[in-house]
């Protein structure tokens, strides 16, 4: 593993903390019941207010935006998220980005659903409004990132992953590392992003949920 790249487990979730010159960018943010473990390992890296360049979300569900408003917040960093899945962090609404029956979801799955629904219930997402959207080939050297967004939808319609310079992918729940996971909002878009993934050079790809690993695309 790149030692740029600092993986943050908050109960299944993965947020991921990328040196970026003299700050740094965090992929995703996990549920806000992780808060406190965010911030102690946000601290260990060395991420200081001032230092955090942007927080950028591969989608909106709640187990990846819930501690942005905090974050923001405290550490003043400007919050990214595709158009297709602001409505979702703006209203609290899933549904905004997803149909209302996915093409597919495996039974531990369905099972997570249940469960995420009623701690959804218990703490409600702190809806906000990002400062920004991005889409397909934004560059993120203005945040002293060597790396661009892919517009990757199949989990939700504004699914992205950031791509780095060094074949680093990180994809949200484009993929999954996790026995049993599986869930596809949409085949048709799923299938047209594998397509496109197959066409780039991944060295290693960082999903939203199990252990980093390398791709058989």
């Amino acid at each position: 593993m790149p030692s740029e790249v600092t993986i943050i487990n908050l109960g299944g979730v993965n947020c991921y903390v990328l040196k970026a010159g003299d700050g740094f960018v965090l992929v995703d943010t996990g549920f806000q019941t992780q808060r406190a473990k965010l911030e102690q390992r946000l601290e260990e890296t060395g991420c200081k207010r001032g230092e955090l360049k942007m927080i950028i979300l591969t989608h909106g569900d709640a187990d990846h935006a819930g501690n942005c408003a905090y974050l923001r917040q405290k550490y003043g960093a400007p919050i990214a998220i595709h158009k297709d899945d602001a409505s979702v962090v703006e209203t609290g609404d899933i549904g905004a980005s997803h149909k209302p029956k996915p093409d597919k979801r495996s039974f531990v799955f369905r099972l997570l659903v249940i469960f995420t629904k009623r701690l959804a219930e218990r703490y409600p997402l702190e809806k906000f409004k990002p400062d920004f959207t991005v889409d397909e080939g934004f560059d993120l050297v203005k945040y002293a990132l060597q790396a661009r967004v892919l517009h990757i939808p199949g989990h939700s319609k504004g699914s992205i992953g950031v791509l780095t310079d060094d074949g680093d992918l990180f994809c949200g729940d484009m993929f999954y590392n996790m026995p049993g996971f599986s869930f596809i909002d949409d085949m048709e878009d799923y299938k047209a992003s594998l397509a496109k993934l197959k066409n780039l050079s991944i060295k290693t790809i960082y999903p939203g949920h199990g252990r980093p690993f390398t791709p058989r695309l």
